[in-house]
């Protein structure tokens, strides 16, 4: 579930609420994505402030969801999900600013990768998963988050990358203690909500042809054709079916084990 507040001051703040470890579902990737493509039309938007309840911002995608659902059903919705979400972050006509706590894992790095400010608590790991279930996307949007090789070493062992790792790159803006991250960026978010909303709407639209991002689509969706052909192939259902079944340890906390999250 996602709530929204617009302040007085031109912040519309989203909260992802989706215990018990806010793993997305498709719905939710979809309402996200729907939500600041809205914004398009909304003027009174000049910055957004993403962030989350709960122990971490993001659990992955829900594993158990798209086992549960027949034939590819499942995997085709949540990789439809996965990139509108990170579309609508990169392409949002608003800067969007997200606070990271706790955990960010599979999709959540690819939405963090691409939204225009990170500030995140120190000691939140961060988790591409991919290799273990199975999938082949999301360098795409991470490359917002890790030089290159790097990158390649965190999607082959799926090994936790902390967050003082990433504001030492300066992909992480600020680095705070937990108990301040949402403050920290709310005011991050108030900061550029106060210039011009005129101004700051194109120099977005720049600083994405500059970055590449206006190219995102593109790529994401060549790597998305692998994660494909291993499904077609039933080599993508063996990582989640261990997961889901207990064989796997999930990337939290030991007492968060077989829980849905992870993608």
């Amino acid at each position: 579930m996602i709530h929204e507040q617009l302040h007085d001051d031109g912040v519309l703040e989203l909260v992802v609420e989706h215990p018990p470890v806010n793993a997305f579902t498709i719905a939710d990737l979809h309402d996200l994505a729907a939500r600041l493509r809205a914004i398009e039309e909304r003027p009174e938007v000049h910055s957004v402030l993403l962030r989350a309840e709960g122990r971490g911002f993001c659990g992955g995608g829900d594993v158990k969801e798209v086992e549960r659902l027949p034939a590819f059903e499942g995997i085709l919705g949540q990789a439809s999900g996965s990139q509108q979400a990170s579309l609508a972050v990169a392409e949002c006509a608003a800067p969007v600013i997200v606070a990271v706590h706790g955990y960010c894992i599979g999709v959540g790095v690819l939405i963090v990768g691409t939204a225009d400010v990170v500030v995140a608590a120190r000691g939140t790991r961060f988790v591409l998963a991919e290799v273990d279930n199975g999938a082949t996307s999301g360098a795409a949007q991470a490359l917002g988050l890790l030089p290159a090789k790097r990158l390649r070493a965190a999607m082959l062992t799926a090994d936790p990358i902390d967050a003082e790792e990433l504001h030492a790159h300066g992909s992480v803006y600020r680095l705070v203690d937990p108990a301040e991250v949402v403050e920290v960026a709310r005011q991050v978010a108030r900061h550029i909500a106060a210039k011009s909303p005129a101004v700051v709407r194109r120099l977005k639209l720049s600083l994405n042809a500059s970055s590449g991002l206006d190219g995102l689509r593109a790529r994401y969706r060549q790597e998305l054709s692998y994660t494909y052909e291993l499904n077609l192939l039933g080599e993508a259902q063996k990582g989640r079916t261990d997961f889901v079944e207990g064989r796997r340890a999930s990337y939290l906390q030991p007492t968060d084990e077989n829980e849905e999250g992870a993608l």
